[in-house]
């Protein structure tokens, strides 16, 4: 992972209302391997977390200058160095106005993943802990705490550069249930939501298990090609890249490698070529199936407890919220 530029900020805010004040670097960090070491681990930590966003830039104005500055580094108009202090400092005022917000240490990296640019921006706390010295004596010890990882970015310059159509260029961290005290990060990128991820991976799940009934597959084969989709979906999660929904369908079928992707044209899902997969989403999914006798069920896991009833002791399930297509069937059985 070539590491172009890399430099570390600390804004110290309290929140009580005090003044944000900026302790700024003035140059880059040096290349180590520590820098190397804590990318490496802040990338394993972002890819992890659950429910981030993906999204674009709002065009670039006095509210979002941020695209600006960055396109002008991009340029050569100004160094990594200038750049990122023009960004911290609007990252203060932010803060300032944001009476939640606490400070911390601030890092950009750019760097390249592949043939792929990315700028990486996050802010970063430490914590307080113990170790062991060569003298076998427990000492306190501080370190940079990447497992708590709250306020971060990271844009695929590349894509943004190259693909004036993509709406999934920005990937940032959301607050649970739409805590406002990450809203003033996100108005620093100059971020807005251009994907739903969870809702692009529901749509990708009612897909296949469309794929799955409409193919009348037996139920191993069912089960093979569940895992092999869950499998790639998750992995993928995992390394922070979207799912492509040609090589997926490879993945499920290696026979016929574009039956799943032409199943999703066909029907018009409305999906794009890659989309993020989301990974409560993706745990969440887990098909049951079942044949006898000239019965054929299939349904998702989540679906237990609302649409499904399960009771063990009489052997029976209780379906609510039948299909259209199938009640009128059975409407017309006569």
């Amino acid at each position: 992972m070539p590491i172009r530029h890399c430099i570390v900020h600390l804004i110290d805010k309290k929140p009580d209302g005090t003044p944000a004040v900026l302790h700024a670097r003035d140059s880059e960090l040096a290349e180590s391997a520590a820098i190397e070491n804590m990318l490496a681990d802040l990338n394993e930590s972002y890819n992890a977390k659950q429910g981030k966003a993906w999204g674009l830039f709002h065009p670039e104005s006095g509210a979002f200058p941020f695209s600006g500055w960055l396109k002008e580094y991009l340029d050569g108009g100004q160094d990594f160095t200038a750049f990122s202090r023009v960004a911290v400092e609007h990252l203060q005022k932010l803060m300032e106005e944001s009476n939640l917000s606490v400070g911390g240490h601030v890092l950009f990296a750019h760097y390249q993943q592949g043939m792929t640019d990315y700028l990486a921006i996050a802010l970063l706390h430490h914590s307080e802990g113990v170790a062991v010295t060569d003298e076998l004596d427990v000492t306190p010890s501080r370190h940079l705490d990447l497992g708590q990882l709250h306020l971060a970015a990271r844009i695929n310059v590349s894509e943004w550069q190259n693909n004036k159509q993509s709406k999934q260029y920005i990937s940032f961290i959301k607050g649970k249930n739409g805590k406002k005290v990450s809203e003033y990060f996100r108005d620093f990128i100059g971020c807005q939501e251009g994907v739903d991820g969870p809702g692009e991976t529901r749509t990708l799940l009612k897909a296949f298990s469309d794929f799955v009934e409409s193919e009348d597959l037996p139920e191993d084969s069912a089960r093979e090609k569940t895992k092999a989709l869950v499998d790639y979906a998750s992995s993928q999660a995992k390394l922070g890249e979207p799912v492509g929904l040609e090589e997926l369908s490879e993945l499920i079928d290696e026979d016929r490698p574009k039956a799943f992707y032409d199943h999703i044209r066909n029907k018009d899902y409305g999906l794009s070529p890659e989309i993020p997969a989301d990974k409560r989403t993706l745990n969440q999914f887990r098909r049951f199936t079942g044949r006898a006798e000239g019965l054929s069920i299939s349904f998702e896991a989540h679906l237990l407890g609302s649409k499904i009833e399960y009771d063990e002791e009489a052997g029976t399930l209780v379906i609510k919220g039948l299909p259209t297509s199938l009640t009128d069937q059975l409407k017309r059985r006569n």
